[in-house]
């Protein structure tokens, strides 16, 4: 049994769809805290004014009767508010109004080589499916997955450490509950005064017409051991968080645990020490790996980083050509945002969460969510895990 998920739609057409398929059955769901994550993704202080016009709220379509799904695919629709003033530009049919095409590709986006790829002459063909408000869709289908987790006592969570030139001090020892505020702070960041200077550092490139990258962090709690596999390249489970992660527009890098800090020091610095005693079973001191060792879960907190690069949409436009008539141009205005590294986190949990989320599916199976339950709890007590 795999969890799968896939999205559809376009930034400014009528709407966004999320699939998902492998969910068991009988597993609770809210319509409040569905909504609630696809609010937090709107979240952030640099965002543009798409902002003010969407409230999105998903609108389950199939796969759930009176909050409990069914064990078959579960559609969500997001409506986007402001496809009435793109309908001509947008509408899935023909009209009769002048529909003026874009031919001005914007650097670092993927205009372009869409554009080369798939023969079109018009930019908007690429950067309407290509734009981050698919992530609105990739939200809500990680709304159902953390539904799934949390009834197995997994919780997913992230925060920005960086925002340009601005970085949070380092903080190892991190629980779930000192994710309880982090929505609170403008740019979702743990640190009052990393939180202070990162929306001034937005405010003054945001003046100079630039736009901001970052990084975030996710960490997951309450995992077993074994999710993934060693056996096979495409089991490994670091290899599928990076591929999932890296998936999320304007993410450049994707670093699992002390990725970076232990390629530069020795062996002995590197690695997570084993213990066991009759109080706490197998844990280590440290978490060096985040999480990770050979492809699987470790038992110790899952820790992934993202590096986000600065929006490819300038209020002060880059130099480009023009698609058609191949000579010198700015790239294309379009509203836009300063900065998407607060929203861009809650994404990343939402990634992390599907991928986990059907590593334990693929694990424990069950039709029924008391059949994983029944099957995770034997498992644990194999191995002999404590929480």
């Amino acid at each position: 049994m795999a969890l799968r998920f896939t999205t559809a739609g376009e930034s400014h057409g009528p709407g966004l769809v999320a699939v998902v398929e492998g969910l068991p059955a009988g597993l609770d769901l809210d319509r409040q805290t569905l909504d609630r994550e696809m609010a937090r993704r709107q979240l952030g202080h640099g965002r543009g004014g798409r902002m003010k016009i969407e409230s999105d709220a998903g609108e389950i379509r199939s796969g759930v009767r009176h909050g409990k799904t069914l064990g078959s695919p579960v559609a969500v629709l997001i409506a986007n508010r402001d496809y009435p003033n793109w309908e001509e530009r947008m509408n899935p049919w023909p009209v009769e109004a002048e529909v003026e095409p874009s031919h001005l590709p914007r650097p670092g986006h993927a205009d372009l080589a869409g554009a080369l790829k798939f023969g079109h002459d018009d930019v908007r063909n690429v950067l309407e499916r290509a734009s981050a408000r698919e992530t609105a869709a990739r939200v809500a289908a990680g709304a159902l997955a953390r539904a799934f987790l949390r009834a197995l006592k997994v919780s997913v969570h992230s925060h920005v450490i960086r925002i340009a030139s601005v970085a949070a001090p380092e903080r190892d020892e991190l629980g779930p509950e000192d994710f309880q505020q982090v929505d609170e702070s403008p740019v979702r960041c743990l640190d009052e005064g990393a939180s202070e200077a990162m929306v001034e550092e937005i405010d003054r490139l945001r003046k100079a017409n630039e736009s901001l990258g970052g990084v975030f962090e996710v960490r997951a709690f309450g995992l077993v051991p074994g999710l993934g596999s060693h056996v096979s390249w495409s089991e490994k489970l670091d290899g599928r968080l990076a591929q999932a992660v890296c998936s999320i527009q304007s993410v450049k890098g994707v670093s699992l645990g002390e990725a970076w800090e232990v390629a530069t020091g020795p062996g002995s610095e590197a690695h997570d020490e084993i213990f066991w005693s009759k109080v706490r079973g197998w844990h280590r001191e440290t978490n060096r790996a985040g999480g990770l060792e050979g492809g699987m879960t470790n038992g110790e907190p899952l820790v992934v980083r993202a590096a986000i690069k600065p929006i490819s949409t300038l209020t002060q436009p880059l130099r480009s050509v023009d698609l058609e008539s191949k000579e010198p141009a700015q790239a294309m205005r379009e509203r836009t945002d300063s900065t998407v590294v607060p929203a861009a986190g809650v994404v990343g949990e939402a990634m992390v969460a599907l991928v986990l989320a059907s590593a334990y599916r693929e694990k424990f199976g069950g039709d029924h969510i008391e059949d994983v339950r029944t099957a995770l709890s034997a498992y644990e007590e194999r191995i002999g895990w404590r929480r």
